[in-house]
């Protein structure tokens, strides 16, 4: 049994502590649906910014990037690369078109609400394909938040699999139920501290305990000369390998989690500031979470003793460095960081799940006057519900918090990403080609790994294949209305006057 008073767990709780009464204060501020949903639209730079980048970077930054660096070598930095890359192009083409376009389109709440008042009659069959795809890929990228979070309380607590697997959801659902975005925005800006905080330190240490920067590349050269793989290298993976990892950022354009915070934003021009934090704060996460793992070839190289979970499951590499590198209250503070990681992201993915069940199936179809109160309440049960069926999922030990989250960011990336390009920048895309590209993006994401094995990430022939579809049938689309052209100038003219 482990002891509760020990320094580590001391200030691991109080982490949990804090984050509970963000949860609570929120709970207070909480007025209505769209403050629940959205936090009533008031966020400025910083919170949009670290929000967006916490709710994107889930534990699969401290735990799947640096497994990945650890096992395969720097060949894996090209999801790295990618991802910063693809980050930029939405905070610089998305963010500040989608808050005015989501605002003129009837103040529209989520991503299926919007293409419905997009799309007047055709954007009703859009609200609800959208609507049960988000579900559906929701569900396995919550459930990579449920696995990451019960391997730390694992390693934590010394509990067994299944224990520490409710007691991570349990810490993550109880402010999420409680605050709803407020909540999560809130408690996502001291969360994106912590990850900073620890991924730029832990490097930092590794190379003073090994001797310097020197000794960490000779210790690298000898794990080399016990392995075919050449960890040193960006480039000893093949073309397709290459293009499979930097393809990753593709899916930034269409993850619902991260696209909510841009409507969340109190403006376009709070979108300016908001990209330079969110861009510094993602690259220098990005270059510790690889230095980790790059760094953790050489430590365990030199302190075999200390291998043996790591051998086991290289996504451990993390969290078994900073207990042996950190004095246990500084490990305390690093194991938060990593719960912050899962956190932020799995209280955004449940609130984006929620209110997709609550605005776009509950109030849609079931209890179109429903008051205010009970939809946030609705809007909690959904969280509850979202939680479980993750949980059910995530039961497998064996799950690899990566794969979990490679499937889920290829279909969001595949379904909604050149939708929501289209529907900003071309005023004649049609709901119809909507309709047809989220499924052909969703669809093939789940069949081409079936049908022609792991070797290309199922992401690049999803996107462009929805993009194709999407450009073909609206191409050929006529007889839109007047009203379909002119609020998508509207919206444009608004965005160019404010930005």
């Amino acid at each position: 049994m482990f002891d509760f008073l020990t320094p580590t767990i001391t200030t691991f709780i109080i982490y949990l502590v804090i984050v509970l009464g963000i949860g609570i204060v929120a709970y207070l501020r909480t007025k209505n649906f769209s403050d629940y949903i959205l936090g009533g639209r008031s966020f400025g730079p910083v919170v949009t910014a670290l929000s967006a980048g916490a709710s994107d970077m889930s534990g699969w930054l401290l735990l799947g990037l640096p497994g990945a660096i650890y096992a395969s070598g720097l060949s894996e930095s090209w999801i790295a690369i990618g991802l910063v890359t693809g980050a930029y192009f939405n905070w610089k083409l998305v963010a500040g078109r989608l808050r005015v376009h989501t605002e003129i389109n009837n103040n529209a709440l989520t991503l299926p609400d919007f293409f419905q008042h997009r799309f007047g009659k055709e954007g009703n069959l859009v609200k609800t394909v959208s609507a049960i795809t988000i579900l559906f890929f929701f569900t396995i990228y919550c459930a990579s938040g449920m696995v990451a979070a019960a391997r730390l309380f694992e390693t934590l607590f010394h509990m067994d699999y299944i224990p520490a697997l409710y007691l991570g959801a349990l810490a993550t659902i109880a402010y999420t139920f409680l605050g709803g975005f407020l909540a999560v925005s809130w408690s996502d800006t001291i969360q994106a501290t912590l990850m900073l905080f620890a991924l730029i330190l832990t490097p930092v240490m590794i190379i003073l305990h090994l001797g310097g920067w020197d000794m960490v590349v000779s210790l690298t050269e000898q794990a080399t000369q016990h392995t075919n793989i050449q960890y040193s290298s960006l480039t000893n993976n093949s073309f397709i390998a290459i293009i499979s990892a930097a393809a990753w950022g593709l899916g930034y354009f269409g993850q619902p989690h991260i696209l909510a915070r841009f409507m969340a934003a109190d403006g376009v021009k709070t979108m300016k500031n908001a990209r330079r934090i969110g861009m510094t704060w993602m690259a220098l996460c990005m270059i510790g979470a690889v230095a980790i793992g790059y760094f953790g070839i050489s430590y365990f190289q030199e302190n075999p003793q200390h291998a043996a979970a790591v051998t086991a499951d290289q996504e451990l590499v993390f969290i078994e460095l900073i207990q042996y590198l950190f004095n246990p209250w500084v490990v305390g503070i690093l194991l938060s960081a990593i719960l912050a990681a899962v956190m932020s992201t799995l209280s955004a993915q449940l609130l984006m799940s929620s209110s997709t069940l609550t605005q776009d199936f509950y109030k849609a179809y079931f209890r179109k006057k429903a008051s205010e109160k009970e939809l946030v309440w609705t809007g909690r049960l959904g969280v509850l519900l979202i939680s479980l069926i993750a949980i059910f999922i995530a039961y497998n030990p064996d799950s690899r918090v990566l794969a979990l989250v490679a499937q889920a960011w290829a279909g969001f990336g595949a379904a909604f990403g050149p939708a929501i390009l289209f529907t900003l920048f071309w005023k004649k895309t049609t709901g119809f080609s909507v309709l047809i590209g989220i499924i052909v993006g969703a669809l093939t994401v789940v069949i081409w790994p079936i049908l022609f094995g792991p070797a290309l990430y199922e992401i690049i022939p999803g996107f462009a294949f929805s993009a194709l579809v999407i450009y073909l049938l609206s191409k050929n689309a006529k007889n839109l209305s007047q009203e379909h052209y002119q609020v998508f100038d509207k919206a444009d003219q608004i965005y160019h006057r404010e930005k």
